[in-house]
């Protein structure tokens, strides 16, 4: 199985943040060391370009938070070579269908825990997508689960909320403790990345949230992790092109 890592944009109020903690009433507008005004289309291009990447992880909070998602924004990014990852808050198939019209082949939409409103909902989402390009994040407060208000999932616990999404189908689960986004606490979720693998050898996984450099995304690597989602570290330079190329395989 390939091995990448993909950079992270947050994006509030139409530019680039810097996300701590999961406090998303804290944010401020990111300053990286790729584009130092932080608009999305513009660090998009240089993470492009500068890093050799063809993946993007985009976390539109204002989508999450309710509002429309920002399509023209999403489609620009596309445009400028990358395959995007994007969290808009899919909480049902109403919410996806306002992203009919992405490119299929250049999105993967991504089902947040925080956001989608049962098994029920993901299976749906999944099966009108493909199992294949959805991924569901199990989004995580220091361990515990994230769930959407309302939404019943069977048991509480991290694990047994992942084996019933993949019970619906999905293929791909991103293991995201946004306690730990931008912290340097390191990932948290060895315990948990490793179960997964071992108990579900089929489903590419990947982790995010604390990331603090390089020997964090080999450890993670190590452990099975196919996917490393990175914010902090890229934008501030602990991660540059030269220690991706040590250990990535990078293809659109």
């Amino acid at each position: 199985m390939s091995f990448h890592v993909i950079p992270v944009i947050d994006l509030k109020g139409g530019v680039a943040v810097h996300a701590i903690g999961g406090r998303r009433e804290q944010y401020r507008p990111l300053r990286s060391v790729w584009q130092a005004r932080g608009t999305p289309v513009g660090l998009a291009a240089a993470l492009r370009a500068g890093l050799g990447v063809g993946r993007l992880y985009l976390a539109d909070l204002d989508a999450i938070a309710g509002f429309p998602p920002q399509l023209d924004l999403y489609e620009s990014i596309i445009d400028a070579g990358m395959v995007l990852w994007v969290d808009a808050g899919l909480g049902d198939r109403g919410r996806l269908e306002q992203l009919a019209g992405l490119d299929p082949d250049a999105t993967r939409p991504v089902v947040g825990l925080e956001s989608v409103q049962g098994p029920d909902e993901l299976a749906a989402i999944a099966e009108t997508v493909g199992a294949g390009d959805v991924v569901f994040s199990l989004d995580l407060d220091d361990g515990k689960p994230r769930i959407a208000t309302g939404a019943e999932w069977p048991g509480t616990g991290a694990y047994d909320i992942a084996a019933r999404a993949i019970a619906c189908g999905i293929e791909r689960i991103l293991i995201l403790d946004l306690a730990r986004v931008g912290t340097d606490r390191g990932i948290g979720t060895e315990g948990l990345l490793g179960r997964l693998r071992t108990l579900h050898p089929a489903v590419e996984i990947a982790v995010g949230g604390g990331i603090r450099g390089i020997d964090d995304v080999t450890r993670m690597r190590e452990l099975g992790a196919s996917v490393v989602l990175v914010g902090s570290a890229i934008h501030d330079g602990r991660i540059g092109r030269r220690e991706l190329a040590q250990i990535t395989e990078d293809s659109v």
